[in-house]
């Protein structure tokens, strides 16, 4: 009996143990979270196909294929640490973040939203379309590689010479992550649900696309009505004004740490 026992105490964890638990899980979980927005998942994804393969030839006795995959995950430990760096570099910072850090940044949070609400009060003004998507959690990397890479402090004067119109960049979104804008003219992906309202045009469906896809603030200026909408999680708010632009996007931005 004391041997059962022995046998399956495992089952049975202490605080210790769960503790453990818990920090790995959300190391991972942040991990995840970085790469959810890359062709980096798409590579992990075969990584652990390989893990999986490697261990079904373990099981079979598999002599040959077992060395090979060795041999590859011998390597390929490095190989990784360099295809991996950016994503990793970008882990690192979030972990490194805590709500302390991100009470001190609020100010500056305030002082971002203040200044894309200004270009979009701008833009609406002149009737000039425009969409800016603002990173959150889930990266967007994917979609900056579509567009023109950057780095810029988000300034209202940047942020409206960039869509005037017949200028280099202003087809496309604009990415901002944190208070940097990271890349100009990107193409995001168009809902793929039936929209009932037709006037809205190809900015508007792009906004809710990528909404239903990350968890990113996605806001539009529309040409025909000058009005400013809000894409979030699927969902269009539009009609909004200064002060709520302002407080939705204080509210909902990350900080980042580089």
């Amino acid at each position: 009996m004391n041997g059962f026992l022995e046998r399956v105490g495992f089952l049975a964890p202490d605080w210790k143990d769960l503790l453990e638990i818990a920090i790995v899980a959300v190391v991972f979980y942040r991990i995840l979270l970085v790469l959810a927005g890359t062709r980096a998942i798409q590579m992990l994804f075969g990584l652990v196909s390989l893990v999986g393969i490697y261990f079904v030839s373990r099981v079979l006795n598999l002599r040959l294929l077992q060395e090979l995959l060795e041999y590859l995950f011998q390597y390929g430990a490095i190989a990784a640490l360099v295809v991996f760096q950016p994503e990793l570099r970008s882990a690192l910072a979030q972990l490194g973040q805590s709500r302390l850090t991100r009470l001190f940044t609020r100010l500056e949070q305030s002082e971002v939203a203040e200044e894309i609400a200004q270009a979009l009060d701008e833009l609406s003004r002149a009737k000039t379309g425009a969409i800016i998507a603002i990173e959150r959690e889930v990266g967007l990397g994917e979609y900056l590689e579509t567009g023109t890479p950057m780095q810029a402090r988000v300034s209202a004067p940047l942020l409206t010479t960039i869509f005037t119109p017949y200028s280099p960049l202003h087809d496309g979104a604009v990415v901002i992550r944190g208070d940097t804008i990271v890349a100009a003219g990107a193409i995001l992906p168009l809902t793929q649900f039936p929209i009932a309202d037709k006037s809205l045009g190809t900015r508007h469906r792009a906004a809710l696309g990528l909404s239903e896809e990350t968890d990113a603030l996605v806001l539009v200026v529309s040409e025909e009505t000058s009005t400013v909408s809000l894409a979030f999680r699927g969902q269009l708010q539009r009609g909004l004004t200064h002060d709520q632009l302002v407080e939705v996007i204080a509210s909902n931005s990350r900080t980042v740490t580089v």
